[in-house]
């Protein structure tokens, strides 16, 4: 029987499976990663936009924009290029500064800090973390035409320039990530995040928008506030990369923020989207590991994938190691509401961005029997209303093995279709 090794944090797990039984949709990538020189190539040809030097003038200061460490964006490589030119050029390294687009997740870590820049350019170029509750950090620039604040990290307007460096993939509400997400929800206040997300749920059906939703983009309610947020104080030049399971660049899409960031959506979608003829009773699913699979709160998004594909009542095998717990501390009290229900009441009388990923994540575990392999405590775990497993042995000898299923070993990465 063939084998394959689905990831699980920063290791993998085996799987020795029936190829009449099981069905393996999305592969790993098989580009190359693009060299030093092909990079600079991508950014010598940018798309609706002049090149970096054109742009850019000695004598000005320059913010470059990165996402944080739940994201793969070959953003150490791709920094690494830009600065070069941009000294090359004739801008100072005190000039230059980096800000970590972390929304309301988490402060990027000295060590993550590191790894995401690499340390030649952690160690010489400043860096600035966000905080979306820090008030002296916010400066607001009016609101939309829906009445959302718009609410960024003054850093935008304190420097001349600004870079945003992003990953292209799907995102199972705003379409997809990279792009505008860079500033807000990135770079944006608490508040302005919260009354942006709000629009993905629609209280009067307490379920998903219409129009919302992964790889969706035109007329998403989400990114359409994402993107009228931006277009207060747009980022001068953009680059969009499509990584490899290593988290290599494999392609780059650069220039312009809004056109720039569609061509490469529409690249990817092209490549990552998978049709199937049928549902099926059970799946088994890797978040494709770390950093897809750091959290609960990351890590469901491959389980969206996996729905997609699952019969109702069926079973999902979920692999998702969550190293650094549920995302936030406060998660689990979302699923002290009886019923997915109760929790979108809960949700519509005071809306959190975490308290939708709650009701997403319930609303599945009542639909499907979910066992999940984890690092996650069965103290967690069981008011999620998911079944731990032990390993993923134990997991597999709790179904019929006699049903025809699936292997998503990337969820987080491919859109399904059916």
């Amino acid at each position: 029987m063939p084998i394959i090794n689905l990831a699980y944090g920063k290791s993998a797990i085996s799987f020795a499976f029936d190829e009449n039984q099981f069905e393996v949709l999305g592969k790993a990538e098989e580009k190359s990663a693009l060299t030093d020189v092909e990079i600079g190539g991508k950014l010598d040809c940018p798309i609706d936009s002049k090149t970096l030097e054109e742009i850019i003038q000695p004598n000005e200061t320059v913010l470059i924009v990165v996402p944080d460490a739940t994201r793969q964006t070959a953003s150490g490589q791709i920094v690494n290029l830009i600065v070069r030119r941009l000294i090359a050029n004739g801008t100072m390294p005190f000039d230059i500064r980096i800000i970590f687009a972390t929304g309301i997740h988490r402060r990027v870590t000295e060590a993550e800090k590191k790894t995401i820049l690499t340390s030649f350019i952690a160690q010489r170029i400043k860096t600035l973390d966000h905080n979306p509750r820090d008030l002296a950090q916010i400066v607001r620039l009016g609101e939309t035409a829906n009445g959302i604040p718009i609410e960024l990290n003054r850093a935008l307007v304190e420097h001349d320039r600004v870079i945003i460096v992003g990953g292209i993939s799907f995102h199972y509400f705003a379409g997809f990530t990279g792009g505008r997400k860079l500033i807000c929800p990135g770079l944006a206040s608490t508040r302005t995040v919260s009354k942006t997300h709000k629009l993905s749920f629609d209280c009067e059906t307490k379920s998903r928008r219409e129009g919302v939703g992964s790889g969706l983009l035109d007329e998403n309610a989400v990114h359409e506030a994402f993107t009228e947020v931006v277009e207060k104080f747009p980022p001068h030049f953009a680059v969009n990369a499509i990584v490899n399971d290593a988290g290599e660049a494999v392609d780059l899409f650069c220039g312009d923020w809004q056109t720039a960031h569609q061509t490469a959506c529409k690249f990817y979608a092209a490549r990552h989207t998978i049709e199937i003829a049928e549902k099926r009773d059970l799946v088994v699913v890797s978040c494709g590991g770390f950093p897809h699979d750091t959290n609960m709160i990351q890590a469901h998004k491959a389980l969206e994938t996996a729905s997609k594909t699952c019969d109702d009542g069926g079973t999902i095998i979920f692999l998702a190691e969550c190293a650094d717990g549920l995302g936030r501390k406060d998660f689990l009290d979302w699923f002290a509401a009886e019923s997915s229900e109760k929790l979108a009441e809960k949700l519509c009388e005071n809306y959190q961005v975490n308290g939708q990923t709650a009701w997403s994540l319930l609303r599945k575990a009542e639909k499907f029997n979910i066992q999940i392999v984890t690092s996650l405590a069965e103290n967690e775990t069981r008011p999620m209303r998911l079944h731990k497993a032990r390993d993923f042995d134990e997991a597999l000898s709790k179904i019929d093995l006699e049903k025809k299923g699936y292997i998503l070993p990337f969820g987080a990465k491919f859109l399904i279709k059916n």
